[in-house]
């Protein structure tokens, strides 16, 4: 997949750049939420994320769950910034289906 793909899903999300803090810049210039800032923007969303790393697998596993503490998505990356980008990407996607 790729930390790129992930970025250009989480943009087709709808989300934008309009608060710049927790944003890191990929070599285009554009700019995505670091890790911090995606769990920040979980939390407000109501629910909690966990990222980890697979050994076995050589990848991240990146898994949010509701305020009951059911999970609700799961998606993995070759990176956390990867695995973290592309889980909000399906988070937003995820309540915008359900409104």
């Amino acid at each position: 997949m790729g930390l790129d793909f992930a970025i250009d899903e989480l943009l087709a999300s709808g989300w934008t750049t309009l608060d710049l803090s927790g944003c890191d810049c990929r070599s285009d210039g554009t700019f995505y939420p670091n890790v911090a800032r995606v769990n920040r923007e979980f939390g407000e969303s109501g629910f909690s994320l966990a990222v980890r790393h697979v050994q076995l697998f050589d990848c991240f596993r990146a898994e949010w769950r509701d305020a009951s503490g059911a999970t609700v998505g799961a998606v993995v990356g070759k990176s956390e910034a990867e695995a973290a980008v592309y889980a909000l990407a399906q988070l937003r996607r995820q309540v915008a289906a359900a409104c």
